[in-house]
């Protein structure tokens, strides 16, 4: 995993209305100055590569962005950036080539569909919202192909929108990006909630209809279709952090760094708005008490999912409380319910039917006591090694 690099911290040009960094905002907790030679050293401490994060990283001097970018082709061949893209110049271009700068850029659909990404007027929002889609047009005439992460909420994704989302997914899929992220709406605020969260219902036929129509696209991948697909099928060594038993004080997937070189966490879980000092080894408490605890009761047992699911991310745990599972549980338990039909259809098993899912799920909670952390795949394949020097097992655990 590379390095987020936060040189301004969560500062931010939108800071839009459901940002899951609006309570550290909201604390006054913005960083006020950075060194380059600081952060540079801390990134050397974690191993870089990095990527730079926010907050928005182009608010940046161009100076100090270009001075980075040197060092990190130097050092590890290649750079990275997750922008809102509302700030994105010709100069930044031509150092996105000149330095091999991966770009992700956050963006929730074209025109009206991207309002939620509010600028303070309508026409602003809409005249921002435009700049962006040109930008994106720019950099795959460049020959840079950036990644995508889109929140699906009340401005995009419900009924009435949703054939004008599809449509932009297929212009994007024509223009030739590979990857979008989607987000379901992370909650950090009753009024968010009211006024742009999706129902359950909404939410669960937006994604299913995303699924549906990952099977007419040639270029572009939805990351959460394959990754529930890979998960199912325990080939997911690769698979988002989401879904890998993050221990929220030490985030294995997020190493941050903040302008000063101080190292932290990912932001979702800081719910009281504090960038808490990241801890110095991960615990699994919170999915050993999943496994364990009652559904009616913030817990996942009796799930045939857990050992994929893991209660997804802490940071969109019930009530904010890392130790509940994730508040979208129905939409999850649908989806993979929906890809496990569609897996049995190819003539492939998933692992969650598979006869042998009690015995994973014991080692998995073994190695969780023990502070291990693997993935299904390599799990399994120890396993496998072990059933090997054994009478035959059946099912999944032959193979």
């Amino acid at each position: 995993m590379s390095v987020e690099l936060r040189p301004l911290g969560v500062n931010c040009n939108i800071a839009c209305q459901y940002c899951y960094q609006n309570p550290q905002r909201d604390a006054g907790n913005l960083t006020q100055s950075y060194d380059l030679e600081l952060m540079k050293a801390a990134v050397e401490r974690e191993g870089g590569s990095f990527i730079l994060f926010g907050g928005e990283p182009l608010l940046l001097p161009e100076q100090d962005l270009e001075a980075l970018w040197a060092w990190g082709l130097e050092k590890y061949g290649s750079n990275g950036i997750q922008t809102n893209g509302t700030l994105i110049n010709d100069n930044h271009i031509r150092m996105f080539k000149q330095y091999q700068v991966q770009v992700g850029i956050s963006i929730d659909g074209p025109s009206e569909l991207n309002d939620v990404r509010w600028a303070g007027s309508l026409e602003r929002t809409r005249q921002q919202t435009a700049q962006v889609e040109a930008v994106i047009e720019r950099l795959l005439k460049e020959g840079i192909v950036p990644s995508l992460i889109v929140t699906l909420h009340r401005g995009n994704a419900t009924p009435d929108k949703l054939p004008l989302m599809h449509d932009w997914f297929r212009s994007l899929d024509r223009a030739g990006i590979q990857s979008v992220r989607l987000h379901i709406l992370q909650v950090d605020y009753s009024q968010i909630q009211n006024k742009y969260a999706l129902s359950l219902i909404e939410n669960i036929q937006a994604l299913l209809s995303f699924a549906e129509l990952e099977q007419e696209l040639t270029t572009l991948t939805p990351d959460v279709f394959r990754d529930v697909e890979n998960l199912l099928l325990a080939t997911d060594n690769e698979a988002t952090c989401v879904w890998r038993a993050c221990d929220p004080y030490t985030t294995s997937a997020v190493r941050g760094v903040e302008g000063k070189g101080q190292r932290s966490n990912c932001g979702r879980t800081n719910k009281d708005g504090i960038d808490f000092v990241k801890a110095d080894s991960a615990g699994y408490e919170r999915y050993l008490a999943l496994y364990h605890t009652p559904q009616e009761y913030g817990g996942c047992q009796g799930c045939r999912f857990f050992v994929m699911c893991k209660g997804q991310c802490p940071g969109t745990a019930i009530a904010g409380d890392w130790r509940n599972r994730t508040e979208h549980c129905s939409v999850w338990k649908q989806l993979f319910e929906y890809l496990e039909q569609r897996l049995l259809g190819q003539g492939k098993t998933p692992i969650s039917l598979d006869a042998n899912l009690h015995y994973l799920e014991e080692n998995m909670l073994d190695d969780w006591q023990h502070g291990l952390n693997p993935s299904l795949n390599t799990k399994l394949n120890e396993m496998r090694a072990i059933a090997a020097q054994q009478p035959p097992l059946t099912c999944a655990l032959e193979s």
